[in-house]
């Protein structure tokens, strides 16, 4: 194949900016290029899927078990989706739902179709937030990965297994933090970390995956280059210990600069207690109520509906004010058409 699609496409886009189209002459050189004289990697979509989800149950240190307590909100966290892989490489091991992409797809459709394949959700909030092309982070060949951030209401959800996914489970996820060398001069500085990140899937008798990435940030010139290394995969395949922590720095970085994002966790109505507790199971850290109420009060709607619990006096019902979402700040949603 010398031309294929890329000459369909050459020509059609050019048909779309003008009457001309290209040029005769570009088109006799499309007819003798061979697009094979180049090394092609394959391309697939990896999808970090998060989720804020009730906690039923609590396993305490000695491996009791507490019940939730009926006078509070049940509680909440945060929660990664992940599959288990039903064939090689990395058979048995937990993995990000993901696949290759087809000459007729984007990348972003690439991500939708997998998503539903691997575990049935067909409507997402999918943003890419890198690409990985180190060599070697797949003993298949040389395989780039567009990663998206993905946030549902995972609730909503009867998350099932699918294609090469023998099931697909929620796991609470923990990452920590902890610095181990800092060397600062003149012109240049290099600081590592080495994160800890704990994924324990309750449903699924305890089960608990440990991983470790170490990150290393160099700085010269003011410039900063960062590289992350898995020292401890905890039965993550591939390199989506790697994967799974740049998204979840990412998510964090968002919310902390104020993103609207964690709308897209909560389901189409809420408490204010109930948002609240998103953001703060994303930052890891409890907020001012009446400073965070003052923050995102552009953002919701008060509806007419209130929700009744035992235990709690009965809380007003918000919805997002869908006219902040869509200001020309970039703050649409960007779910599939």
């Amino acid at each position: 194949m010398k031309t294929g699609i890329l000459k369909e496409a050459l020509i059609k886009g050019g048909a779309d900016m003008g009457k001309t189209g290209i040029s005769a002459e570009e088109k006799a050189w499309l007819d003798t290029y061979d697009i094979n004289q180049y090394d092609r990697p394959s391309v697939a979509a990896d999808m970090a899927v998060f989720s804020i989800m009730g906690l039923a149950s609590h396993t305490e240190g000695n491996g009791t078990v507490r019940k939730a307590d009926y006078r509070k909100d049940p509680e909440k966290g945060l929660k990664l989706l992940l599959i288990r892989r039903a064939s090689f490489p990395c058979r048995d091991c937990w993995a990000l739902p993901g696949g290759f992409g087809r000459r007729e797809e984007s990348t972003k459709e690439t991500a939708y179709r997998e998503l539903y394949e691997e575990t049935g959700v067909k409507d997402a909030y999918l943003q890419p937030f890198d690409i990985f092309s180190e060599t070697g982070r797949d003993p298949r060949g040389w395989i780039i990965s567009h990663a998206f951030l993905t946030l549902i209401d995972g609730e909503k959800y009867q998350i099932r297994g699918g294609s090469d996914a023998w099931e697909a489970q929620w796991f609470c996820i923990q990452v920590e933090r902890q610095e181990q060398e800092r060397r600062v001069e003149a012109q240049s500085a290099e600081i590592s970390s080495m994160y800890t990140m704990k994924l324990i899937c309750r449903e699924r008798d305890a089960l608990k995956l440990t991983a470790q990435v170490k990150e290393r940030k160099q700085f010269v010139g003011y410039h900063e280059k960062t590289t992350y290394e898995i020292v401890e995969p905890g039965g993550l395949a591939f390199d989506h210990a790697i994967i799974i922590l740049r998204a979840f720095l990412h998510l964090q970085g968002q919310v902390e600069r104020g993103g609207k994002m964690v709308f897209d966790l909560m389901p189409e109505e809420f408490t204010l207690s109930e948002l609240q507790k998103a953001y703060e199971a994303v930052l890891g850290r409890t907020l001012l109520t009446a400073n965070f109420r003052r923050k995102i009060s552009d953002f919701v709607t008060e509806t007419e509906h209130i929700v009744e619990g035992a235990g709690h006096r009965p809380a007003r019902l918000f919805r997002r004010n869908l006219h902040a979402f869509y200001d020309a700040d970039g703050g649409g949603l960007s779910r599939q058409p």
